[in-house]
């Protein structure tokens, strides 16, 4: 049950990946969806729980905007990385720290091959056009879709 509002948010995160991958943007209506479905999901978690996902999204958003304010993040990442830190059960807080590290790294293998790839690189892509960019949006979703299959693997 602790891990339902996760899977609930898969879609939201399949959305997300397609827009920075498109767009190298991630619209803030995707954000606020993510943020509204936590809501609704609260007793799901349970409040003591759904408390300390509070806390660690709000710390999230706090390195995030420092990040962001050096442009090492995008804002649409911030954002969107500190709403899916409240999905994360609170006990799985180091793993997906692994998860989205290698989803990281995945990423920008994915979009340098991408890149380099003549029938990918002519599809109408901003991610794939900005050099010096990196649609972290990806690795974002990437990361909150396979923390499930991480969690059940280990239990």
């Amino acid at each position: 049950m602790a891990l339902l509002p996760l899977l609930l948010l898969a879609p939201l995160l399949v959305a997300v990946a397609w827009f920075d991958l498109r767009y190298l943007r991630i619209p803030n209506w995707l954000v606020v969806a993510a943020l509204l479905l936590y809501v609704v999901t609260v007793p799901l978690i349970g409040f003591e729980e759904a408390g300390l996902r509070l806390l660690a999204a709000f710390i999230v958003l706090a390195v995030g905007t420092v990040s962001f304010a050096f442009r090492l993040f995008g804002g649409g990442d911030v954002k969107m990385l500190a709403a899916l830190v409240l999905f994360v059960p609170s006990q799985s807080y180091v793993l997906f720290g692994y998860t989205f590290a290698v989803s990281i790294l995945l990423g920008i293998s994915l979009i340098m091959t991408m890149r380099r790839t003549p029938f990918v690189r002519d599809l109408n892509l901003a991610s794939l056009k900005a050099i010096g960019a990196f649609p972290m949006g990806i690795s974002i979703s990437a990361a909150g879709l396979a923390l499930p299959f991480f969690l059940n693997a280990l239990a």
